[in-house]
């Protein structure tokens, strides 16, 4: 630990106190430069982050299967990114996709940038987004999908599903740019409906149309606490390059953005407690970590945009709703989703869009326009159409890339989608990579 601090001072030391010769232009912040490389390395380790969450959630015959998962959606989104992705998202002025102008990293340059950073710089930290929106999707198929069918889904999400709502919202497309248009703007600082609402309901629509797992495998029991927690503090420390770095740039507004992301998730592991504690009459650490994640959802959407008291009812609330919509998700739906992704991201992130309809402050909106507090109502009816819209997209999209998959794979194979009810007794760890996490 010793050398890692010291590590980090020298680097420290060298970026902010040395006098160095730049090769950028005018275009380009140094300071923002150095903020945002950091934020993107935070966000990028989210993704091992969540290998380790997840796995440890799981029986242990499915740990390493999560962490190919993880590492598999790492490979093939940052190719996919590179290749085309980028660009399908980021590239044109489309309603509903961008174009090819950007395809191959075509365009983009690590010295001239858009004010803040480079153009490379951004399209790095945005595909860490795309990888972790990725990881997400699979912990509702955990324990019973087969890894080509994961490499088959990434593949066709990456096109249909993430780079169009990456437009969409991001870029000027038709939940950000036309809805503006038309009179009710909308708003996703960081990620509330591209990265959590469309990994949640994609993940819902791949294991509705896989199946459930078998009844003989237990279900709901973490198997190594210890690694579900390392996992949830990796994406806790992970989820300030997140938030913070959605500004693109180091200023008032990234600071605002840590301190809304610090208070939203501080108060939902709080409440979380004691709603857990009053429902059951104890605390588990996986109900703990679960707070945590709930109030970072819930702030994602608007951790720019609010107050910090603000903040602080949004993550309250989160804890509350995602709390009991877990126990819907897993009592009442009729849904497999084995690791609460709905619950979680799903719900927590319809919260947090609504609630920058409600909390939103004009001194920081991206439009100019505040939310329902200042008396605005116009934003309310454009989150809410954002919502509905990337939900019924998202799962609708999703079914369908998923029931093909399954199809094609019967077909060729014998074999569908989803591991046999004997197999997944077995376990995928050893079905699908023959390699067991763990020797005894």
């Amino acid at each position: 630990m010793k050398v890692v601090a010291g590590l980090i001072a020298l680097v420290s030391i060298a970026v902010f106190a040395l006098p160095v010769a730049s090769a950028f232009d005018s275009s380009v912040n140094e300071t923002s430069s150095v903020f945002m490389f950091f934020c993107g390395m935070l966000v990028f380790i989210m993704a091992p982050g969540i290998a380790l969450f997840y796995g440890g959630m799981l029986r242990k015959q499915s740990m390493t299967s999560m962490m190919a998962q993880c590492l598999g959606v790492m490979g093939l989104v940052g190719v996919i990114w590179w290749v085309v992705g980028y660009s399908l998202a980021a590239g044109g002025d489309g309603l509903f996709i961008g174009n090819l102008d950007y395809i191959f990293g075509n365009g983009l340059s690590i010295t001239e940038g858009n004010g803040n950073i480079s153009t490379f710089q951004f399209f790095v930290f945005q595909g860490c987004f795309a990888i972790v929106t990725g990881c997400i999707v699979f912990g509702a198929t955990a324990e019973r999908i087969r890894f080509p069918a994961v490499v088959l889904f990434l593949a066709l999400w990456s096109f249909l599903v993430y780079a169009p709502m990456a437009h969409m919202v991001w870029f000027g497309g038709f939940l950000s740019g036309f809805l503006e248009d038309i009179g009710f703007p909308a708003q996703d600082f960081a990620g509330g409906t591209v990265v959590h609402m469309c990994s949640a309901i994609s993940g819902v629509a791949a294991a509705v149309a896989i199946g459930k797992r078998s009844s003989r495998i237990a279900k709901g029991r973490s198997h190594n606490v210890p690694f579900m927690f390392l996992g949830a503090m990796i994406l806790w420390v992970g989820w300030f390059g997140f938030n913070c770095g959605s500004e693109g740039g180091f200023d008032e507004i990234a600071i605002l953005a840590m301190v809304n992301t610090f208070l939203a998730s501080v108060v939902s592991t709080v409440v979380w407690i004691v709603i857990q504690y009053f429902h059951v009459g104890r605390i588990s650490v996986t109900g703990m970590c679960a707070g945590v994640i709930a109030g970072l959802v819930g702030i994602t959407p608007g951790c720019g945009f609010v107050d910090p008291w603000a903040a602080v009812v949004i993550g309250a609330v989160a804890a509350v709703v995602v709390y009991f919509g877990i126990i819907f998700m897993r009592e009442k739906s009729g849904i497999d989703d084995a690791l609460d992704v709905m619950g979680v991201h799903g719900i927590g992130g319809i919260w947090g869009c609504i609630a920058v309809g409600i909390f939103s402050v004009s001194e920081y909106s991206w439009v100019g326009i505040g939310g329902l507090i200042e008396g605005e109502w116009t934003m309310l009816v454009g989150q809410l159409v954002n919502v509905v819209f990337t939900l019924v997209y998202c799962f609708v999209v999703s079914f369908v890339i998923m029931k093909v998959i399954d199809v094609v794979m019967k077909k060729a194979t014998g074999k569908g989608a989803a591991l046999t009810e004997e197999e997944q007794m077995i376990g995928s760890d050893i079905i699908e990579h023959g390699e067991p996490a763990y020797v005894m």
